[in-house]
């Protein structure tokens, strides 16, 4: 009897279920075939469009291009919550995919974005971690520019840590600081120029912060500068001498591409190398 249940087929509609599913999870993390680069293209492009969007709206614009702003925003919402729920109904664990560090940022801006539209002001500082989804694309990012060396791509994700650092603490201390200082946090420039000063401890103290949101803010940032800056500029510059000294050269043997100027054999299989 036992033999007889273990031989029933499945319903062909579960077979093409499981199979869709498979499918969605593949080409929502595949940037190899056409399908799936065109999937996480978008996705990237709709990211970096809201964050442009965010950055517009700090500028002098009228209410009718304001408006349509929000509009698009809360466009790409909905689109980020069909992927975060696909992304769900495909993972094979869901309870490790909820717990992903990635899952729960998506979570975090998708709530915050439905929230805002009830009027919570104070919620709209967490708008500006939308980059921080980019995280997920980074592999897009490197496919685009074509770079496949290992230390381009240290270098791409050194460059794409600064860019972030900079561009959130420039979010945070315009959302925190334009109320109650319009006339020096007027864009998101002013935010970026203060957030630089900052965090490389130049301290011009041309641009001070008034709130105590805003003291506090500006005290990690200077934090941040002291620990965390010089360490990735420090990578940086390692990555930059690194690279000037290596030549791309492609070993028969193993197909590894970077060695040194002065290298005569692979250093990963020993093939002796073309000059």
């Amino acid at each position: 009897m036992s033999d007889h249940l273990e031989k029933i087929p499945s319903p062909p509609n579960l077979d093409v279920l499981e199979k869709a599913r498979k499918n969605v999870a593949f080409y929502l993390d595949d940037i190899n075939t056409p399908i799936g680069k065109l999937v996480n293209l978008t996705l990237t492009g709709l990211i970096l469009t809201s964050l442009a969007s965010f950055i517009a709206q700090t500028y002098p614009i009228s209410s009718l291009v304001h408006s349509r702003l929000e509009s698009l925003d809360f466009i790409i919402l909905i689109t980020f919550t069909i992927e975060y729920l696909l992304r769900f109904w495909a993972a094979d664990n869901k309870k490790q995919f909820v717990l992903h560090p990635l899952s729960i940022i998506d979570l975090v801006i998708i709530i915050q974005g439905y929230l805002r539209f009830l009027n919570f002001n104070y919620l709209r500082i967490f708008r500006w971690f939308r980059i921080l989804r980019l995280i997920r694309f980074i592999d897009v990012k490197i496919s685009i520019f074509r770079i496949k060396t290992e230390d381009g791509i240290i270098l791409a994700r050194i460059i794409f840590t600064l860019l972030t650092i900079i561009f959130v603490f420039s979010g945070l201390i315009y959302q925190v600081e334009h109320p109650v200082n319009p006339e020096v946090y007027k864009t998101f420039l002013d935010a970026v120029y203060f957030s630089v000063v900052t965090m490389t401890t130049v301290g011009f103290g041309d641009v001070t912060p008034l709130s105590a949101m805003g003291r506090l803010l500006t005290i990690l940032m200077i934090l941040t500068g002291i620990a965390l800056i010089p360490w990735q500029l420090g990578d940086l510059i390692k990555q930059l001498v690194k690279t000037a000294n290596h030549i791309e050269l492609v070993c028969s043997g193993c197909g590894w591409s970077v060695h040194d100027n002065d290298a005569r054999f692979c250093k990963r299989c020993g093939t002796p190398l073309n000059d």
